[in-house]
């Protein structure tokens, strides 16, 4: 079989790269880091359980260093949509790895045998799936979204005074404000962390030490401990083997879990970012209420047009996640008997969603910092919101209310100035009880 020249695979990755030229996709360069952290506990942890010589496990571990501060995806070309326990893609490790070290350190160190050691496809690449998606979530998302969080909490802090229409069904109600909107948001986002946190702990469980079934077979005893511990050292990460090896094996439950938490962030942001575009709205005929950063022209025939972009992108962004639930979803119901077969087309979409998501959240955090508040266009529709009414039901009932509401809308007329004519309230009281600002903390109590 022909391996392209100065190429650091070999045989079984080409056969590979022959077999499944389907999409050009390959996997992820977290999921490549991920996997070669496993391979560098292994060569550790069968040294430490006198396994493997020193010299050999000490090749492969300063080969993967080498690999690791490189590019190490570019020795990575197998596609996507391959075998289904991602046995293409845990030899293409082995054989670069092997060769790497090979070549670095004049010993005869083989894929199989050596980097390979104690370990299988079947246990290698679920493992690799939730360090990979562990690993993105500590270091990427969580960072990005706390630091949305803070952006909402900081800005919404100095909004207090910004009164608003609420809206509900597009139509208005009663005024909140835009503080008041802003900590929604905020807890939305909390909530959203919170649920990526709750699977943290069985995210940090790997498949490693279960080898081919979940039996252990080939893997020495205290092989899952110490690789466990070998990798949460490395990686700071509190990472341990898993309760139950033919679980972990068999089936990928924990990342499903983990998608449908993004699935729920991606709805979360959704929302954010479509109620700025309709805030955002106008600037003439739409809400008007806040003013966007103005990015690049918004329109190639409408000269001065400026569009809400950075939501748009976003809420793609949000759709593709969604998207991407639904094949982790039918890729985890493919655990047949003792092992899942689509984990690599599973650990692409995981991956993808994580880093999209941390990606969303960091230019959602620009937008919410950038956005400037029209007071006119509020105030505007403050004055003209009939439904400021709901605050007299206690006192002249809901009847009464609404035909003061419909002659207010059908008139075009201010609230208070219906209500005088109506009913026999004072100018000062329908002022005092119909102040949207003491409407936001829930009324006048002493009516």
């Amino acid at each position: 079989l022909e391996v392209p020249l100065g190429a650091r695979y070999g045989a079984q990755t080409q056969r590979a790269i022959n077999n499944f030229a389907l999409s050009g996709l390959t996997m992820p360069e977290p999921f490549i880091r991920a996997l070669l952290l496993i391979k560098r506990a292994a060569a550790q942890t069968n040294a430490d359980l006198g396994m493997l010589d020193q010299a050999t496990a000490q090749a492969i571990v300063t080969a993967i260093d080498d690999l690791l501060a490189d590019n190490p995806i570019q020795h990575f070309p197998v596609d996507v949509f391959q075998t289904g326990s991602g046995t293409s893609t845990n030899m293409n490790a082995n054989e670069v790895i092997a060769n790497t070290a090979a070549s670095a350190s004049g010993l005869r160190v083989d894929p199989n045998d050596h980097v390979n050691m104690s370990q299988s496809s079947n246990d290698t690449i679920p493992s690799a799936i939730h360090l990979s998606a562990a690993l993105e979530i500590n270091n990427q998302l969580i960072p990005a979204l706390a630091t949305l969080l803070h952006e909402l909490k900081a800005r919404s802090a100095g909004l207090g005074d910004k009164v608003k229409t609420g809206r509900t069904h597009l139509m208005d109600a009663m005024p909140l404000t835009l503080e008041q909107e802003l900590s929604g948001w905020a807890a939305q986002i909390s909530s959203g962390i919170a649920r990526v946190h709750s699977v943290l702990p069985r995210l940090h469980c790997l498949a490693q030490g279960g080898t081919a079934v979940g039996t252990g077979t080939n893997a020495p005893a205290g092989f899952a401990g110490k690789i466990a511990q070998h990798l949460s050292q490395f990686t700071g990460l509190g990472l341990q083997p898993a309760d139950n090896f033919f679980e972990a094996i068999a089936s990928q439950d924990t990342a499903v879990e983990l998608s449908g938490a993004l699935k729920t962030l991606s709805v979360s942001l959704m929302k954010i970012a479509n109620d700025l575009r309709w805030m955002n709205s106008g600037p003439l005929a739409g809400l008007g209420e806040i003013e966007l950063k103005t990015l690049l022209p918004g329109s190639s025939i409408m000269p001065g047009k400026v569009n809400p972009v950075l939501p748009e992108a976003v809420m793609m962004i949000c759709a593709q996640v969604i998207g991407n639930d639904t094949t982790i979803t039918v890729a985890g119901q493919a655990g047949n008997f003792q092992l899942n077969v689509m984990l690599p087309v599973l650990a692409y979409n995981l991956l993808q969603s994580i880093h999209l998501l941390a990606n969303a959240s960091h230019a959602l955090q620009e937008v919410i910092g950038t956005f400037t508040v029209n007071d006119a266009g509020l105030e505007a529709a403050l004055v003209r919101n009939p439904i400021l009414i709901t605050a007299l039901n206690p006192v002249i009932g809901y009847a009464k209310a609404a035909a003061i509401a419909k002659r207010a809308y059908a008139e075009k007329r201010p609230i208070i100035d219906v209500a005088l004519e109506m009913t026999d309230m004072d100018a000062d009281t329908l002022r005092r009880l119909l102040d949207p600002q003491l409407l936001t903390r829930g009324g006048v109590n002493d009516i």
